[in-house]
């Protein structure tokens, strides 16, 4: 798939990339808090609509069958971020190993995957406020607007500032789900659990019920395999990335199936929280009653919210950076402050993109939870990267044996190829389970389409070689 001779690359001008400078400042546990950060999210809201599609034992295997597929794909990438240490991340592995239209094609699927996640946070962070301040359904979009404005705001301010911040509320919501599951115990009830009709109390909706349930069992980590996007932030990517990666992982896989177990198995039960917009919420009630302090209790869960909204800000900023600054896309959105060294072009392109999508949603009306509409867009563009990483692994292993591996996954490739066909079955879930799923993941498959084409017709044409770029270019040329 090597194929420059498809795509031209233009000369820019001089100062071209003193415009797109970034500034280093994350260390180990700023890596840890960042990925961590980026998917905390999942133990607070969107996790529970996989009940609904497979019940509680179907959840359950689900979650461990997508622990396998992240164990495979977060060793294979914290194998690749310290060998191509560069702000593209998976777009730049795929560079490495496939060419530039392999490069677009992983780089477009995880742009769609940053775009539409923030907005599925969102979404949540807006029921949750919405809950406990009282106002209407039809002020959410109110909420997300205020939140977007804020947290792109912190973005833009400063890398500091953003790592400092990132750090802080991951802790506290790390916190928050500590309190919740000590005051969860008491109220166990497996019953609950398994409150779910169907012919069978733990698979209601057996075998296919196990397949819906994927993507929302990938919630509980999706968004982790950000981290080689702060590559150039980072002090030291090729000793601090594998382990904030793998520590990162390890903390969240603790998370996700104590959340499963005792966020279902206590009041209101498994068939009330599958529709629910506010889980945690729900399970707080239950532990302290419906006075001020479960109300105050939901104002710090939504800390958990805010961290990933935060963090994935952070991380669609650096993606929409990263591939413009190599001319996939405009290469206007790549220029950062001059002070600052952010990427404010990206980070606002971002938020209107998402915003807009949210709203759309909103506005045409589902029998299905907004949320859980926008997250299946989300897992589309997140499982066709995942394969495309998978393969860029792979392929690198093969043609580049040579090529050096500070860090290597002690899965090898069969752990990558595992995580792949986990990544496959899911995105065959998305489009054979639910016929509401399947229309908008079709909305997505156009969007993604739409944006093949601008590169077939515009893009491949004006590329600049980007330390990404080079970088591939000349190892092919000397190594290939």
């Amino acid at each position: 798939m090597n194929d420059r001779k498809t795509v031209q690359y233009e000369k820019v001008e001089d100062g071209y990339f003193d415009k797109r400078g970034l500034r280093r400042h994350a260390r180990v546990w700023s890596l840890w808090a960042l990925g961590v950060g980026a998917v905390i999210s999942g133990d607070f809201f969107g996790w529970n609509f996989g009940l609904r599609e497979g019940g509680f034992g179907g959840m359950l295997v689900a979650t461990v069958v997508i622990t396998v597929m992240y164990a495979g794909l977060c060793s294979s990438i914290a194998e690749m971020s310290p060998a191509l240490p560069h702000t593209g991340g998976a777009y730049s592995f795929a560079r490495t190993a496939m060419g530039p239209w392999g490069a677009y094609l992983t780089g477009l699927a995880e742009n769609m995957e940053y775009i539409l996640t923030p907005a599925v946070i969102v979404v949540a962070i807006g029921s949750y406020l919405g809950a406990i301040f009282g106002t209407p359904d039809w002020a959410e979009p109110i909420w997300w607007a205020l939140a977007y404005g804020v947290f792109v705001g912190l973005n833009i301010f400063g890398v500091e500032a953003s790592f400092r911040f990132t750090v802080v509320i991951t802790f506290l919501a790390l916190g928050t789900l500590a309190v919740f599951y000590v005051g969860a115990i008491g109220h166990f009830d497996l019953d609950r659990a398994l409150d779910i009709e169907g012919p069978s109390r733990w698979f209601p909706h057996g075998w296919k019920g196990i397949l819906g349930a994927l993507p929302f069992a990938m919630w509980f980590y999706l968004a982790i395999e950000e981290l080689p996007l702060a590559a150039e932030e980072a002090h030291d990517p090729v000793r601090d990335m594998p382990r904030g990666i793998l520590y990162g992982l390890l903390t969240l896989v603790a998370a996700a199936f104590l959340t499963l177990v005792l966020n279902t198995a206590m009041a209101p039960g498994a068939a009330e929280l599958s529709s629910s917009d506010e889980p945690l919420f729900a399970g707080f009630r239950t532990i302290f009653g419906d006075g001020i302090g479960s109300k105050l209790l939901a104002g710090i869960a939504v800390t958990g919210l805010v961290a990933s909204f935060h963090t994935i800000i952070f991380a669609y900023g650096r993606q929409i950076y990263s591939l413009s600054r190599a001319g996939y896309f405009p290469r206007w959105l790549s220029v950062t402050g001059a002070k600052r060294k952010t990427p404010h072009v990206a980070l606002l392109v971002g938020a209107g993109l998402g915003y807009a999508v949210a709203l759309v949603i909103h506005a045409l009306g589902s029998s299905h939870p907004v949320g859980a509409v926008l997250l299946n867009m989300a897992v589309f563009g997140a499982v066709i990267s995942y394969v495309l990483q998978m393969l860029s692994f792979v392929l690198l292993r093969v043609k580049f044996p040579k090529l050096a591996r500070p860090f290597k996954s002690p899965f090898g490739v069969a752990g990558a190829v595992i995580a792949m066909l986990i990544a496959l079955a899911t995105l065959v879930a998305l489009f054979v389970v639910d016929p509401i799923y399947r229309m908008v993941v079709l909305g997505a498959a156009v969007w993604y389409a739409l944006g093949l084409i601008y590169f077939a017709l515009h893009a491949r044409h004006r590329l600049v070689y980007s330390p990404e770029e080079e970088f591939a270019a000349t190892y092919e040329r000397e190594h290939g």
